[in-house]
Order: C-alpha cells, then sequence, then structure tokens
C-alpha cells in the first residue's frame, strides 16, 4: 500500500520526470493530480496521466520513480472513459515546463464530462469542486456532450441517456446555486 500522494510528490515527479526523459513530450495530469495542483483535495492515492505525445524512455523512469518516490502511477484519462473531446488539447492548461516534457492539466471540461459519466460521490465532488472554481463552463459541458454524443456507442459499457441525466442534473443544480448567489 502506498501513502497518499500530496502535492509536493508531483512537483517531484514533476522534476524527477523531467530529468529521466530521454527526448520531449507531453503529460497531461487528470483526475486525484489536477486535484491537487488545483487546490479542490489535499492528497489522492496515485496519479492519474496522459502521455501525448509520448517521451522517449518515460516508462523506464516511471517504473523507477514509483519505486523511489513510493507513489503509485496509472495511464487513464477521460479517453479511457469516452470518446475524446474535440480540441482538448487546445483546452488542456499549461502547468509548466520540466527538462523537455511539458506538464497540462488535461482539459477540465473532458475530465467533468468523465466524472459525470461514471457517477461516483467522489467523482460528483469534483466536478462541483472544478465548476466552482471556474475550471469549465456549463456551455461547453453540454456542447461537449453533444460533440461525443454519436461516437458513445465505441463505448459499449457507457449509458449515453444516464450521461445525459448526469449532466442535466448537475447543470439544473449549477444554474439553481448560480441564481441564490
Amino acid at each position: 500500500m502506498r501513502s497518499p500522494v500530496d502535492p509536493q510528490k508531483i512537483e517531484q515527479l514533476m522534476q524527477a520526470l523531467g530529468q529521466e526523459a530521454k527526448g520531449s513530450g507531453c503529460i497531461y495530469f487528470t483526475g486525484g493530480a489536477s486535484a491537487l495542483l488545483v487546490g479542490w483535495r489535499s492528497s489522492t492515492v496515485d496519479i492519474d496521466i496522459r502521455l501525448d505525445p509520448e517521451p522517449p524512455g518515460i516508462f523506464q523512469a516511471i517504473a523507477k520513480l514509483k519505486q523511489t518516490l513510493g507513489i503509485n502511477i496509472e495511464l487513464a484519462s477521460p479517453q479511457d472513459f469516452l470518446p475524446p473531446l474535440p480540441g482538448w488539447r487546445d483546452r488542456s492548461v499549461f502547468i509548466g515546463k520540466r527538462g523537455q516534457i511539458l506538464f497540462y492539466h488535461y482539459d477540465f471540461t473532458a475530465q467533468a464530462l468523465a466524472k459525470l459519466s461514471r457517477g461516483f460521490d467522489r467523482d460528483l465532488n469534483d466536478v462541483r469542486a472544478m465548476y466552482a472554481q471556474k475550471l469549465f463552463s456549463l456551455p461547453d459541458l453540454q456542447d461537449g456532450f453533444q460533440a461525443i454524443e454519436s461516437d458513445l456507442i465505441r463505448f459499449p459499457a457507457v449509458n449515453p441517456d444516464v450521461i445525459k441525466s448526469r449532466i442535466e442534473a448537475f447543470i439544473q443544480g449549477a444554474e439553481g446555486q448560480d441564481n441564490t448567489r
């Protein structure tokens, strides 16, 4: 069992990956890693990343750093749960550069859609926190779903009607809160 990850561990990981990678590439943080760095959670169990393009030597570096830093690193992003949103790279938020590696937060609209599709309590809390920090907008959430809705057939475990109802419920709840402020 690995210990929980905090923002300092993520910074250590970024520094080490930048030093260990054998070339350039991009790493996109998702889920708990984004939550820690942006500040809506204080810890996470693992660090979810997407490599795009994959930096040369990164898997050797990850294998080494998982042990030396005592963290769990998973290759996971919204694209593992839903079709990729058009323009996700452009909406991904730049964090910084370490060595030849560029680090980003994976598109928050896509993260919100993936979390709404899973529907776990922690995921829903994350979506509320992301919205409260204005990391995505309600129109972007609706537009994002509409952009991928026809491709959801490629994800047999996903029920489009369930996701759509979760999105609608989230939007109604968020609009209700916005009107009371």
